[in-house]
């Protein structure tokens, strides 16, 4: 029996998990849509670590002596990063407990779009968390000037590798990566 492939021509209105995902693999729709959320679930892998070893280290600041003694505004920021670790971590694994609770029930699709929108959503999050964590130090150790810079410095660190650099590596924008070497 010959598969079907999935012919979608460059450039045609799609709509659904298709329209982020134009591939010409040879294989099924299923096949596809299998591989790719397995492909979602590794990637929540590795940010779900980031998220867990975050929000431990907010947790366990408040235990401590020098947190009693912050400023309103330290803990204030403190709590801001805590509510987007816990943010991120409920947007970054809504979509393992998504496919866990919804498996073999033909909702892959739905899955993969509205998954891939939490998980943009969840990056977000991510990134201020780690941004409002890195201002905090930056400001009981150094001062207003510190968390300044390094605020300004995580937001653009952030900005430029998670979101600025694939949307011009993205083949709409016409910029093609190199091939490798051969």
């Amino acid at each position: 029996m010959e598969k079907l492939r999935i012919s979608q021509p460059v450039g045609a209105p799609v709509s659904g998990y298709c329209a982020f995902v134009p591939e010409h693999t040879g294989e099924t729709r299923n096949e596809q849509l299998t591989r790719n959320v397995g492909e979602l679930l590794q990637e929540l892998r590795v940010a779900q670590a980031g998220v867990q070893i975050l929000f431990g280290f907010l947790l366990s600041v408040v235990f401590t002596e020098r947190f009693h003694d912050a400023s309103g505004f330290e803990k204030s920021l403190h709590l801001s990063a805590v509510a987007l670790a816990v943010a991120a971590t409920a947007l970054l694994t809504a979509p393992a407990a998504w496919h866990r609770l919804l498996f073999r029930t033909g909702s892959r699709e739905r899955i993969l779009t509205a998954g891939n929108r939490l998980v943009l959503v969840g990056l977000v999050c991510l990134a201020l968390a780690i941004t409002s964590t890195v201002a905090l130090i930056a400001k009981v150790v150094y001062g207003e000037i510190a968390m300044f810079v390094m605020l300004a410095l995580c937001l653009l660190i952030f900005g430029i590798l998670w979101f600025v650099m694939p949307m011009r590596l993205h083949p709409a924008n016409g910029t093609q990566p190199a091939d490798p070497p051969e």
